[in-house]
């Protein structure tokens, strides 16, 4: 079964089929930043799972924190970030939880782990039980 999302407008359209590779939060500063929150919900989807279903994103580049490549890819009409694709996770695509459908999906999917927790907000906890790491893995 196909999970479907898209951004604000509507005029972009995703899907992924089967499980995710990973599930986290990233609390880095690029992710604060492509966010606009205090950190990002990720979907780690494999590239063949993955399908865009209709419009065409906008994108952007740039030296990430790792010093490795990043993609962003956003709608040019409403501003969503969608998804980023990267050298840091090469054969996957990073969709962002929040372009999702299904208003239950983050109640039913809690991350499985957290990447750059020293630069978490001190009044964020940290989730229970989910892997705590420094940096990409």
């Amino acid at each position: 079964m196909a999970v479907e999302g898209g951004c604000f407008c509507n005029k972009i359209r995703l899907q992924y089929t089967g499980e995710p590779n990973a599930h986290v939060l990233c609390h880095c500063l690029d992710c604060r930043k492509i966010s606009g929150s205090s950190y990002s919900n990720n979907i780690i989807i494999p590239e063949d799972n993955f399908k865009l279903v209709s419009g065409t994103p906008k994108t952007i580049s740039k030296q990430a924190d790792t010093g490795k490549k990043i993609t962003s890819h956003f709608c040019g009409d409403c501003g969503t970030t969608l998804m980023r694709t990267g050298e840091s996770f090469p054969g996957a695509v990073i969709i962002k939880s929040g372009v999702l459908d299904d208003p239950k999906w983050p109640d039913k999917n809690v991350p499985k782990g957290e990447l750059f927790v020293d630069e978490r907000v001190p009044w964020t906890p940290a989730i229970k039980g989910a892997d705590q790491l420094k940096g990409m893995p």
